[in-house]
């Protein structure tokens, strides 16, 4: 882990929540340094996480991405990328908001195990950190630890 917590940032769009949800899926069994050397160019091949455009992306798009060296080349975790830009977008509408959404399930595990159900690729670790960089409440880091972390 980075020396202290990660940045916290007041999302503006959709695609604010699209980039730290990635970011969380792409660390996920990674080195961070890994992910955060990478991620100025991540950010490019996904087209700078534009929300409809990355829920859009077909077959091919990710073909080609399992072979662009700017992005980790993982399949599994490139589409998990794209299905989870299709899932915000889809929550976004059905809840009139994707914050609306995060705050509808009253404490910090339902959200979580709704974030596991929801969306591919997201462990608690990763939800943990998404959901404290996108200014959601979370639980304190030592009881998240001894709750999830085995």
């Amino acid at each position: 882990m980075p020396a202290g917590p990660p940045e916290k940032i007041i999302p503006k769009s959709l695609n604010d929540y699209l980039e730290v949800m990635s970011k969380s899926v792409f660390q996920s069994g990674m080195s961070w340094k890994v992910i955060e050397s990478k991620w100025p160019e991540t950010r490019e091949a996904f087209r700078g996480f534009d929300i409809h455009t990355v829920a859009n992306f077909n077959e091919k798009d990710i073909e080609d991405l399992t072979k662009d060296t700017r992005v980790v080349r993982n399949y599994r975790k490139l589409t998990a990328v794209v299905s989870n830009a299709r899932k915000l977008l889809e929550l976004d509408k059905a809840h009139g908001s994707f914050q609306k959404y995060l705050r509808s399930h009253g404490n910090f595990d339902a959200t979580l195990n709704a974030i596991r159900k929801d969306f591919k690729f997201m462990g608690p670790s990763g939800i943990y950190v998404f959901l404290y960089v996108v200014g959601e409440e979370v639980i304190p880091h030592d009881e998240f630890e001894q709750r999830y972390r085995k």
